[in-house]
């Protein structure tokens, strides 16, 4: 179920109306092309996941594959990204429920979700579990529905209502009202809306069957993109104007009011809270699980790597929510500028770690296949070109930020923020080796 709902998140039903405002119909072939790069990603992380299951996932990978700074910075790097994306999560959390009770302060709200979240990250692995299945399948179930609904629009079996036929999809300036380009620069946008598909890679090393976890997780996301996100879109695009900024404002719940659905905005609200949460929950689970990661391979406090009598990692789960709880504050005591820096300092990290598995897989796939080939039950397609195509279309794609206004901060912060990580990684292991060379003296005196 954490497959299946983890890849649904906020953006999907608050952020796809400004897309289609850009790119209109087009817009579905940059959720495809986004969506086809993420599944290629996932191949290549399910095939090295299956040889070796991993809390650290990718960044124990990268270690082995390219080199400790490889696996040091981008863990880093993963573990800022969400950590970052706890506090961005429990804010907007706090603003829905302000539109149910606009009296209580959105501070105070904020902490008490990422406090409510953390104690049940803390009690087990297997509450997490728990709460994110149901999460999950409040967004599987809502997302089913509205497809449904949207096509007895499409195909006419709602009664009352006409069907809009392709006069959405052709007759408002064509399929690309805004230009090809138009594509290209929403599909910089969208490829943050998947990012979340890889932590099923770190939960299923910590389940009793991991290869068949994995098996299934990375087969079933080829089908989870399709219906949730390209049906999503594609019903959107199909019922609603491109060009009307009054329904895209929202337009999932311009679809249930125009079924007439009594209190849409309320039904909606509740689902894209749910969505908030099942992020919230994922983001404190995969901090946390990365920096036990790092503690383990000496890139992290020892402390982090300490694990309660249930095997969950109790000071890194601590450790990720208070400096939520930190990045929360700066929210209110530097919006503009602190958090700010924060949130578009981790913007590009995306693509970063996306990049860091592809490179890592060209290298283990040759390994795995020297020294343990029937291990590789899950094989990336067309090795190695395909591999190369989605390196060279990650890359592209992280230099086409810097040429877009509304990305080019994200792509300078992000560069800024990892050569920041990557220098730390030698200031680190100069520390270390001057810490052992009295001790070297002493052994060979």
């Amino acid at each position: 179920m954490i497959s299946l709902g983890g890849i649904i998140g906020a953006g999907l039903f608050i952020g796809s109306g400004s897309l289609i405002n850009m790119a209109g119909p087009a817009s579905i072939l940059s959720y495809a092309i986004a969506g086809l790069l993420v599944i290629l990603v996932m191949r290549m992380l399910g095939e090295m996941s299956i040889v070796n299951p991993s809390s650290g996932s990718f960044s124990t990978y990268a270690r082995e594959a390219l080199g400790p700074w490889a696996g040091y910075t981008i863990g880093w790097l993963y573990w800022f990204f969400w950590v970052i994306v706890i506090a961005v999560e429990s804010i907007g959390g706090a603003n829905i429920i302000q539109y149910w009770y606009p009296s209580l302060p959105s501070w105070l709200l904020s902490l008490i979700l990422t406090f409510l979240l953390t104690l049940t990250n803390v009690y087990s692995v297997k509450s997490f579990g728990e709460f994110e299945y149901w999460f999950s399948l409040i967004k599987v179930v809502s997302i089913v529905l509205f497809l449904l609904l949207g096509g007895a629009i499409i195909f006419g079996f709602m009664p009352g209502i006409d069907s809009p036929g392709t006069s959405n999809l052709l007759h408002r300036g064509g399929f690309f009202p805004n230009g090809i380009s138009s594509i290209f620069l929403g599909l910089t946008l969208v490829m943050f809306s998947f990012m979340g598909s890889e932590i099923v890679a770190t939960a299923a090393g910590e389940t009793p069957n991991p290869a068949k976890a994995i098996t299934v997780a990375t087969n079933s996301v080829i089908y989870r993109i399709l219906i949730f996100y390209l049906g999503s879109i594609l019903v959107l695009v199909t019922i609603l104007p491109w060009d009307s900024h009054t329904l895209l404002k929202n337009p999932f719940v311009s679809v249930l009011e125009m079924i007439k659905i009594p209190a849409a905005a309320q039904i909606m609200n509740f689902i894209i809270f749910t969505a908030v949460l099942s992020c919230l929950n994922s983001g404190i689970y995969t901090s946390s699980r990365m920096l036990f990661a790092m503690a383990q391979n000496g890139d992290a406090p020892r402390m982090f790597k300490k694990i309660n009598k249930k095997g969950v990692p109790l000071h890194a789960i601590l450790g990720c929510t208070v400096v939520s709880y930190i990045s929360v504050g700066f929210n209110y005591l530097s919006p503009d500028k602190i958090f700010l820096f924060l949130v578009n300092a981790s913007g590009g990290v995306a693509l970063l770690v996306y990049l860091v598995i592809a490179f890592s897989q060209l290298r283990m796939r040759r390994k795995y296949e020297k020294e343990n080939p029937e291990a590789l039950k899950i094989k990336m397609w067309l090795f190695p070109y395909l591999t190369y195509a989605t390196i060279l279309a990650i890359i592209g794609l992280f230099i086409a930020m810097a040429f877009i206004d509304t990305l080019r901060s994200q792509f300078f912060l992000t560069i800024l923020i990892a050569l920041f990580v990557y220098g730390s990684f030698f200031v680190s292991k100069n520390k270390k080796s001057a810490k052992l060379v009295p001790v070297e003296k002493r052994m060979s005196s």
